[in-house]
Order: C-alpha cells, then structure tokens, then sequence
C-alpha cells in the first residue's frame, strides 16, 4: 500500500525512548490531506524493540511496520530503510525524538510549496534531561546533533549546510544519488558520523535543491552522559576519523600532504593548540575546551589517514616502501621547494610570505 509519506526510523538498543517516540509519530495530524506510515528498522537489537513495535502493530496501528537489520551501523539500517519505505518522501527520525503533532503537517506542506526541494530540515532543540554545564553552549551542539539557524528561511548548499539527521527527503533523489555511505554511519561503540553531510554534499552537486525551515521542529533528548566533556572528545575524534574516511572535497584540497593530510589541518591544529594553550594559562576552561574540541577532531583525521597511508605499503612512487621517515622527509622537500618557487615567481627581494594549502 502506497503512503505520501514515510517516518523512517532506526533503532538499537534503546526500546524506551522508541516507544515514546512511536507514541507521538502515530499521533500525527493529516486534517485528511496525505497518509503517511512508519517504519521502524531494528538495527540488530538486542532488548525488547521488537516486542515493543509488535505491540503496537497489534494495537490497530496498520500503518507501522518492523524490519530487521542485522549488519551492524546506522548507515546500512537508513540504507535497508530507503529501499522499503512506501512513501514519495521519508522523514527521519532518530529514536530518542520528540515530535509535535504538526511535524509531518509541516513535511507535507513544504514539499507541496516547494516543488524544486529535495530535502527540507529544521530546528532540533534539545530536551535536556540534566543540568546543563555553562561550556556547553551552541558551539558545542553539534556533537548532540541539536541545531537552530535562526528565523529565516533559506537554501541549502555547499555554503548554506544544514543539519539532515532529522530532515526530511524525496526518496527518489537520494536513491539516483546512491544513498547513504555505509562506511559514515555510526555503529556499536563509535561516534561522530558523518553519513548525513557526505549524503548533502552528493545532493547539490547533483543539482537537487534543499531549505531551512525555521517553523519546522522536534525535540531531542539530550541524556546525563552527552553532556559531558568525555563524550564530547570522543564524539570529535570519532567525527574527525569519519571526515577522513569521507574525504570532503573542501577539507581535501592541498598542495602539500603530510601521511595523507592536507597541510592546512597542520597549520589548524598548530593554531589551536596555541590558542588552548594561551586560554589554559588564563584560567578560562570553557574557552580552552572549544579549542581542544577542535584538536581532538585533528587527532581522529590525523590517526586514520596515517593508518591508512602505512598500512597501504609497497612502491612508493620512487619504487622504495613506505616509511613515516620518508614520508617526512618528502614533505618537507616539497616545502622548501615550493617556497622557492612562489619567491622567484613573485620576484627575488619582494619579501614573499609563502604558505602551504
């Protein structure tokens, strides 16, 4: 039976906030205009998920459906989802959600208005299920995957990003662009995903269109232990090994590498380590934190590009193995040998301040 509109959500492990969530989805108002379902993807669960979807499906709720992913990882449950949903468009929604009754009202509408979109996103405000530190203020939501972009509507594209792990999509396009990397999803013991930005970037350059809407919103629970400065290391060094492995065209771009990395990570890194460093010695924590946010993500890029780049092995390109001394050596030959070109091309005596990109 075909729908409008398909919630897709995928699950592991967390049957409690599933059900309050399943409790809100069924509760959606239509006013008659468009019929939706949910399908919920259990992405190898080991709790009572199962039993709980089937007790609602036994409920009378005809219009949700239960699938089981055994392979573990977010992106192979979104990925089994995609090609089971029945809907033209699917919404996203993360089991620890909160929607309002008007959400997928909201879904319908823009997509109606808005025939050119491929996607549409909103806010996600956080539901805070703790005190909440003073450091952590919204420079810091993107590790609990909370966003708000203001008041305005707008595009999205490679300038304008917008936060898709609870937006909303035209199944169609993002099936003609390939879905969801299985590699980017967050799986059993990992964080930092990266699976709904690589899936943004192949959707402008492909020449579909998203929007912001700022009316468009739902709440996410934000659990006791997101909220503290161990999580977030270890989401932004996760996030940094999944940036590596996605290998962002505007992170990529480089005249030199260092095992793989662009140089300017390099420079990043030097910079705000100083400036950690710097706040550290004046007593301002909180300021010091954001700046070692921003190493630790170096430091996951960092560690899987150079696991990456030995682990290869064999020739080189000078027909010798691989060796880190090697490699440093070549960098820094590339280094001097570009900062001798940019001198004589800008002219001997011009006092030239050459940098790396």
């Amino acid at each position: 039976m075909e729908v409008d509109i398909s919630i897709l959500v995928c699950t592991f492990n967390r049957s409690g906030d599933l059900r309050e969530l399943l409790e809100g989805a069924l509760a959606q108002e239509t006013g008659g205009l468009f019929s939706y379902e949910i399908l919920v993807v259990d992405n190898n669960s080991t709790d009572d998920t199962r039993r709980g979807v089937e007790s609602f499906i036994a409920g009378g709720h005809a219009n949700l459906r239960y699938l089981f992913e055994g392979q573990q990882g977010r992106s192979n449950a979104l990925n089994t989802g995609l090609d089971a949903v029945r809907g033209a468009i699917y919404a996203l929604a993360d089991d620890d959600l909160i929607l309002p009754k008007d959400y997928l009202m909201k879904v319908f509408t823009a997509f109606q208005v808005h025939p050119e979109i491929s996607f549409v996103g909103g806010k996600v405000l956080p539901l805070w299920r703790s005190d909440v530190p003073a450091w952590l203020t919204q420079q810091h939501w993107s590790a609990i995957a909370m966003s708000d972009y203001g008041e305005r509507e707008f595009y999205s594209d490679s300038t304008s990003r917008i936060n898709l792990l609870a937006g909303a999509f035209r199944v169609a396009d993002v099936k003609a662009v390939g879905g969801y990397h299985r590699e980017l999803g967050v799986s059993k013991g990992t964080t930092g995903g990266t699976e709904d930005a690589e899936l943004h970037t192949r959707l402008w350059r492909a020449g579909r269109k998203g929007m912001y809407l700022p009316h468009l919103w739902l709440h996410h629970k934000v659990e006791p232990h997101r909220v503290t400065k161990e999580y977030h290391r270890r989401w932004h060094t996760g996030h940094g090994r999944h940036y590596a492995i996605m290998r962002d065209a505007e992170i990529e771009h480089a005249s030199a590498r260092l095992f793989d990395v662009p140089a300017h990570l390099y420079r990043q890194a030097a910079t705000s380590g100083a400036r950690w460093l710097r706040d550290t010695l004046s007593g301002k924590p909180d300021a010091a934190f954001l700046h070692e946010t921003q190493l630790r993500f170096f430091l996951g890029f960092f560690r899987e590009r150079y696991g990456q780049f030995m682990d290869r092995g064999g020739p080189a390109a000078d027909g010798q193995k691989r060796s880190a001394l090697r490699e440093v050596t070549r960098f820094a030959r590339s280094l001097v040998a570009g900062k001798a070109a940019r001198y004589n091309g800008n002219g001997a005596g011009r006092g030239s301040s050459p940098e790396v990109d």
